[in-house]
């Protein structure tokens, strides 16, 4: 599609193929650059450094890592609405982060570890942040189940470059980083030289709308804000304690078993958010999958509470699993239709980005408070409770669209 097409209405018309597949190969290419790093790279490092203090490096290194993580990706965001420049900055994110990337390698200190760690999430998400607001600026409101069902390749991508630079023989430990920063840039460039997105002027003009339907879209915000929220943190606390809570139930699974389990799950995701994202285009219903979505991971916790048996448990975890992957894909591309300003749509994402980020600092403590009282089946119930909420604040809005 060419830029001449943009002269149309916006409902009209659809953003090139071309465009969609390589930003969603960008988007996975984020997920390469922090997955691999934070979930195996990372603690490996950690752990032949503090020995017995590596849980508490790990714990201080967390939480130094999402609050600039949280302040950049509002920070860069903001500045990429203001420099009306979403490309140049998600280039300089990229060169920044890779080339920091590259230097954690040769980090021979704790305290070194944390001061590059959080000058990379700051790079980082000089990437992210105008990156994710780089597709409300030119995907039309109907094309965005589809981009939705494209961004869940990003996790699955994520746990795949994990499994493949740790293959023995791959690459040394201190040559990891390098060919994660390498996977990166070949995923995140083409967009940025090939992709020659059609113009929507629709989509970036300010927001003119009378106070009454801004207030209502706001609130839709508020309501898909926490709804991502309590999910996230059901999310979050499975990713965290599944291993343990598999183990639980049956000591003979080993740590590749669960690996395999969230593997597969993860990869199931792809299709059914594709079709799902898919159908909410065709029926113009947007939010109404994100409510079904979290209304099922609700359910399938409860599965997991009672769970008497390691089958029982990983039906349930898989039909978890596969719910959350949809809603989280999903709302992720929705989350650009209702937001009411497109003049700040990249700061306004960075504070939707905190949902990622603090679930970090909340899940621990709903964990510690609800597993030692209550074991594993109270801590489901709980966050079975968090997805329902989630489910009701979607279904209960003025419109289920």
């Amino acid at each position: 599609m060419t830029d001449s097409s943009s002269a149309a209405p916006v409902g009209e018309q659809l953003q090139s193929r071309r465009f969609l597949l390589l930003y969603a190969l960008a988007v996975a290419g984020g997920a390469i650059a922090y997955v691999p790093f934070l979930t195996i790279l990372l603690p490996v490092r950690v752990e032949g450094m503090a020995d017995d203090q590596s849980v508490a490096w790990l714990a201080y290194i967390a939480f130094a890592g999402a609050i600039a993580a949280s302040l950049a990706n509002i920070a860069f965001g903001w500045l990429s609405d203001i420099t009306r420049n979403r490309r140049g900055w998600v280039l300089a994110g990229l060169v920044l982060s890779s080339t920091l990337l590259i230097v954690l390698a040769s980090a021979r200190s704790l305290p070194m570890i944390i001061g590059l760690l959080v000058a990379w999430q700051l790079a980082l998400n000089m990437m992210l942040g105008p990156l994710a607001a780089w597709a409300g600026d030119v995907v039309p409101d109907r094309q965005k189940g589809t981009l939705g069902g494209l961004l869940a390749f990003a996790p699955a991508m994520g746990a795949l470059s994990g499994a493949f630079v740790t293959i023995p023989g791959v690459a040394g430990n201190d040559t990891r980083m390098v060919l994660v920063a390498g996977l990166v840039t070949i995923c995140v460039l083409p967009v940025l030289v090939f992709g020659k997105p059609a113009q929507f002027p629709a989509l970036t003009e300010p927001n003119t709308a009378p106070r009454e339907k801004s207030h209502h879209s706001r609130r839709l915000v508020s309501r898909m804000w926490v709804a991502r929220l309590l999910v996230q943190i059901a999310e979050a606390a499975l990713f965290a304690y599944l291993y343990i809570w598999l183990r639980s139930i049956s000591p003979q699974i080993g740590d590749n078993d669960a690996a395999q389990v969230f593997g597969i799950v993860l990869l199931l995701a792809v299709p059914v958010t594709m079709w799902t994202g898919r159908w909410a285009d065709r029926k113009d219903r947007p939010i109404l999958p994100l409510g079904v979505a979290a209304g099922v991971s609700s359910a399938a916790l409860l599965v997991m509470a009672i769970a008497p048996d390691i089958t029982i448990a990983l039906i349930g975890y898989a039909i978890f699993g596969l719910a959350a992957g949809v809603f989280l894909a999903l709302h992720s591309a929705q989350t650009l239709r209702v937001l009411p300003r497109p003049q700040n749509r990249g700061r306004d994402l960075g504070l939707f980005n905190l949902t990622n980020t603090t679930p970090s600092l909340i899940m621990p403590a709903l964990t510690l408070t609800m597993v030692p009282t209550f074991d594993f089946a109270g801590l489901f119930v709980a966050l079975a409770v968090l997805a329902a909420i989630a489910c009701l604040l979607l279904m209960t809005g003025r419109t289920s669209k």
